[in-house]
């Protein structure tokens, strides 16, 4: 294993605009992902495993809920803070920041938001500390763009809920305590569920022969007559804008985290070129490679400045739902193009294990379709500027 020399870009001296408590974090999560991610990761990838070990690291940089408040065992921190720790993890890799970010977003938060109380102290400080890991169950094996046509559905049978249907593509199912899954009543009105391992019915197989997020646990849900108590019914907000509104907390922390792919695999190749001696001399001084890593930093650095802003919004609550779109979106296209045009200066390099750049590339490849894919954000814009639905 190589030892990771990464080392920030920051050409636009963004760290200005941070606080000092927003460098603590970064950097905690940064030294983290360098001393327990980037030794193991390129293994755990090869062998198509999660590497479970890691949960308690992930819960002390506070990645589970850092914007959750701490009388609920989260860090009480604010939106940039959280968009830095995922930054920092998703440059160690994509499939480790997909399992913070549904702990954080499609698990804690909707109990934070949408839940009473009791919910609250039952399950949160469980999931901030990592002794209970989430997953989230809204795409179906027929509606993944078109969540409101789900299936899934229970019925109101006196003291409890019977629930039946099917969730795929979960990040997290394998292995996950509780699942926060969303499905219709008998009206056809959608509510949050909160249904726990063990519930008889309630099975998760394992989703194999991924290219993709190796190092993540994917599943599926199956619900075959499950009786979820009443309280487990999530009761503060119902709709599909309960489920939107997790999506939008996890798009967030998308958009910030794709920077760290791509800031990675820039990394790599600036590095790489100014190393590699062809025709006497490094390859970083060649017309191609120069243009191919400004362009790099360019894109990277307006994606920088297009998260911060977002974060402020966050932070004084004032982002719309399409504004985290074109975020997600450009974040995530911008991520992928790097990934290609550094592999290309690594040459066949570029394939191995032994560079993170592949793997980073083949990541990205799922994280550009999954929390709405790229041509929907693209349609969510085109809707917010023209007020026509193009995709219905």
């Amino acid at each position: 294993m190589r030892p990771d020399l990464f080392q920030a870009p920051d050409y636009y001296n963004l760290d200005e605009l941070l606080t000092d408590e927003h460098k603590l974090v970064r950097d905690a999560a940064r030294e983290w992902v360098k001393r327990e991610v980037s030794p193991i990761i390129e293994d755990y990838a090869q062998k198509a495993e999660f590497p479970n070990q890691i949960i308690k690291g992930l819960a002390d940089i506070g990645a589970f809920g850092p914007y959750i408040p701490e009388e609920y065992g989260g860090a009480g921190l604010d939106q940039i803070s959280y968009g830095l720790i995922m930054q920092e993890i998703e440059r160690g890799d994509s499939g480790v920041r997909s399992t913070a970010s549904v702990q954080s977003s499609l698990v804690m938060y909707p109990i934070w938001k949408y839940g009473n109380e009791e919910q609250r102290k039952k399950y949160l400080p469980k999931l901030a500390s990592g002794e209970f890991m989430g997953c989230f169950g809204l795409t179906e094996p027929d509606h993944g763009s078109n969540p409101g046509g789900m299936i899934t559905n229970f019925k109101d049978m006196g003291d409890h809920y019977l629930l039946n249907g099917a969730k795929m593509w979960i990040s997290n199912a394998p292995f996950a305590n509780i699942a926060v899954v969303w499905a219709k009543d008998e009206t056809g009105r959608i509510h949050g569920l909160v249904v726990e391992r063990g519930m008889e019915g309630f099975t998760t197989p394992e989703t194999h022969n991924k290219w993709s997020l190796r190092a993540s646990a994917t599943g599926e849900l199956i619900f075959d007559n499950v009786k979820v108590p009443k309280e487990n019914l999530l009761p503060n907000k119902s709709g599909l804008g309960a489920p939107l509104g997790c999506l939008d907390s996890a798009r967030y922390g998308i958009a910030w985290g794709a920077i760290g792919a791509a800031m990675d695999c820039y990394d790599t190749a600036l590095r790489y070129a100014k190393e590699r001696i062809q025709f006497d001399k490094p390859i970083a001084g060649t017309q191609l490679q120069q243009k191919k890593l400004a362009e790099m930093i360019t894109e990277i650095t307006k994606a920088q400045l297009l998260t911060w802003r977002l974060g402020v919004l966050r932070n004084e609550g004032r982002a719309t739902s399409a504004q985290i779109s074109m975020a997600k979106r450009n974040n995530v296209n911008m991520a992928i193009e790097i990934a290609r045009e550094a592999r290309q200066i690594l040459g066949g390099m570029g394939i191995t294990g032994e560079y993170s750049i592949m793997r980073h590339m083949m990541n990205l490849e799922s994280v550009i379709t999954y929390e709405g894919t790229h041509d929907i954000h693209l349609l969510i814009t085109g809707m917010d500027i023209t007020g026509i639905a193009a995709f219905k």
